[in-house]
């Protein structure tokens, strides 16, 4: 893969990942622990999972996981728990992660999805990934971190939605390209 479409790959995941950690620094401890909606069609979620501080965790598991490619194998840091490829109905960790560890692991998940990405070779981003979701039908690991940018942009929105709901509106303003792009942004 060129360094043009790296560059460009970065600028956009970058700035998705800024975007949720904008959201991570604006929410105040009186939203830490809100619940932020139902299920679609009205079944609530099981306590804590729509929770601002899970959904924040959720998407910053997931980023971690795709990079790494494939559940075999994959742990995610102390001390966050694998609860996240349990059954979604499932138990969550008794103490909802604090914002500061969040936001430790975001910015090591980040690092690592830059490197990632810089270092992507035509090889790596053709290697096939399949997940229970893929219904058997492997995609291309450059496919999976597309498909991971798009989530990590999906809970950064609902999260940067929610405290706009309680008027927190500059803190998390669009993020156009990220802060360390290759422009120098």
């Amino acid at each position: 893969m060129d360094s043009f479409w790296r560059a460009i790959v970065w600028a956009q995941f970058g700035a998705a990942i800024d975007m949720l950690d904008n959201a991570l620094v604006a929410c105040p401890d009186a939203l830490w622990r809100q619940r932020l909606w139902r299920d679609p069609v009205d079944h609530p979620l099981p306590p804590g999972r729509a929770e601002f501080w899970y959904v924040a965790y959720h998407a910053l598991f997931w980023l971690d996981l795709y990079l790494f490619g494939s559940e075999e194998g994959f742990a995610p840091p102390a001390p966050f728990a694998l609860v996240e490829q349990d059954d979604a109905t499932g138990p969550i960790p008794e103490q909802p992660y604090t914002k500061d560890e969040l936001r430790a692991y975001l910015a090591s998940v980040r690092q690592r999805c830059r490197a990632a990405i810089e270092t992507l070779t035509d090889e790596r981003a053709r290697q096939p990934v399949d997940f229970p979701w893929t219904a058997g039908r492997p995609i291309s690991y450059v496919e999976l971190q597309l498909y991971s940018m798009r989530h990590v942009q999906e809970h950064a929105a609902q999260l940067a939605l929610a405290l706009g709901q309680h008027g927190i509106h500059d803190e998390c303003d669009w993020v156009a390209r990220a802060k360390d792009g290759p422009s120098g942004n």
